[in-house]
């Protein structure tokens, strides 16, 4: 493993009210840095002050979009220990969306101590108020400065971070969904299952259609026959149908989530039924006539579980669980915030100290 070097930086920002901002408006001090090219491979790893970055006009990733990320988060634990949730999953999915845009896979043991080295010395940057975090956002884009169509010979990876309030600022609350039956996020064989802004752009205006008739989030069906459920919004989407927690199998166009392979292994645990499997909106909006549909939550990093109170599809409104919480969403997100704050054991190994107490 490449040594990874430091800059100390000559200034140092003013930490801002946590509570009081909003979602990645304030940077930390330094910042995780690394360089790939096909003589020397991913090398030269640091970690040096932010800053901003300088790149040509003919940039391939601003005119074709050869970039990936990840994003998860660091937690001040009760006791005072900083932890981070599920780090390698993350860094591996990193090399399952690099692998999808042909962009060369980083050495996980690298990035991975480089990483913990700068949440270590960004520890001060690590909120102490339950529910706060500090995001870690990875990322590579391709830095070829020439406007050829083609996979780019030379990337950049960094890693920002930056302090988060509590997702929900007014409480833990149902939001309202819209079944999307026209526009799509993604399809089988294209980038669907990578994390790349590609995908979210792809996402924007549906969701702002959304906005417009009041709801809060779009509900992805499949982009072939406009059927099959695959997302919400940006985060994965579960129901409690007669006591099982059914969500749809990861079949190539929806990213697989690390909340979401979290509740799957906890509600196993717990000895609660699950199913990855294919599910159709109709089924779904059956499920709901015959009283069947106990509850709809979406699964991400950034809400953790976020409960629907209602689904809209084709002008039929569907109130789940009378608009409130369901019991095991509420019971799920209790149970992975605590095992990020500390206050509940982990017995899966989701979770990672980064320094001691």
């Amino acid at each position: 493993m490449a040594e990874i070097k430091f800059e100390a930086t000559k200034t140092f920002k003013e930490k801002p009210d946590v509570s009081s901002i909003g979602f990645g408006t304030h940077f930390s001090d330094y910042m995780f840095e690394m360089n790939y090219n096909r003589e020397d491979g991913w090398h030269d790893p640091k970690i040096v002050p932010y800053h901003d970055i300088s790149v040509s006009p003919a940039n391939t990733t601003l005119h074709y979009g050869q970039a990936i990320f990840e994003g998860m988060k660091a937690f001040r634990q009760q006791d005072g220990k900083i932890v981070i949730f599920r780090t390698l999953d993350h860094l591996n999915r990193l090399n399952n969306s690099a692998r999808l845009l042909d962009i060369p896979k980083v050495d996980i043991n690298t990035v991975h101590q480089g990483l913990k080295k700068l949440i270590e010395i960004e520890k001060e940057w690590v909120p102490a108020k339950l529910g706060q975090s500090l995001y870690i956002r990875p990322f590579i884009f391709a830095t070829d400065p020439y406007l050829g169509v083609s996979v780019s010979d030379t990337y950049k990876l960094l890693i920002i971070l930056s302090p988060v309030a509590a997702y929900y600022a007014h409480g833990f609350a149902p939001v309202k969904i819209m079944v999307e039956d026209h526009y799509v996020r993604a399809v089988p064989g294209g980038l669907g299952e990578a994390k790349t802004p590609a995908n979210y752009a792809a996402s924007l205006h549906a969701g702002l259609v959304a906005h417009e008739k009041g709801y809060d989030q779009t509900l992805w069906l499949d982009g072939v026959e406009r059927k099959y459920i695959e997302e919400v919004g940006s985060m994965n989407i579960l129901f409690k149908i007669k006591g099982e927690i059914v969500t749809p199998s990861l079949c190539g166009s929806i990213l697989g989530g690390i909340t979401r392979k979290t509740v799957l292994a906890v509600a196993k645990e717990w000895g609660i039924p699950v199913s990855e499997r294919r599910i159709t909106i109709d089924e779904v909006c059956e499920a709901y006539k015959n009283g069947e549909l106990d509850e709809v939550f979406g699964s991400g990093t950034a809400a953790v579980i976020s409960p629907v109170g209602l689904l809209s599809y084709k002008g039929q409104d569907m109130i789940i669980n009378e608009g409130k919480i369901g019991s095991f969403s509420q019971k799920m997100f209790d149970h992975i915030t605590g095992l990020q704050s500390g206050l509940i054991k982990d017995t899966q190994g989701f979770i990672e100290g980064v320094t001691k107490i």
